[in-house]
């Protein structure tokens, strides 16, 4: 669980910085790119060890709780949040909180469609 969890955590910051570098904004898309991703992967794991691929309980609770836990990141999902109220970008900041959650929402029902096709 432990490494799983250290491997979330280094995808994370590797993925999550190189796509806020990327975008060059003030909007959080790293946080976005990452939240969006856990949700997609935790759909396909969760699907798809309930169908075709053979994953135990053990492992299957590994792989979500502690790598996607470690990799998704609800708490800097807030900060940021809360960073764009405190600076006053208050469409940003409200488009954050839409977006990540009905993206979130789209992202988990396609992972969980395309783990059944595994």
């Amino acid at each position: 669980m432990a490494i799983a969890g250290v491997a979330g955590t280094l995808l994370r910051y590797w993925l999550g910085g190189a796509v806020q570098r990327a975008t060059g904004t003030v909007f959080p898309w790293g946080t976005f790119t990452v939240n969006m991703a856990g949700c997609l992967l935790f759909g396909v794991v969760w699907s798809a060890s309930d169908g075709r691929l053979a994953i135990s309980g053990e492992t299957r609770t590994v792989i979500l709780v502690g790598f996607m836990g470690a990799f998704t990141t609800f708490s800097s999902f807030i900060f940021e949040t809360n960073q764009l109220m405190r600076d006053s970008e208050w469409a940003l900041a409200l488009g954050n909180i839409a977006l990540q959650n009905i993206t979130g929402i789209i992202c988990l029902m396609l992972g969980l469609a395309l783990g059944r096709l595994l």
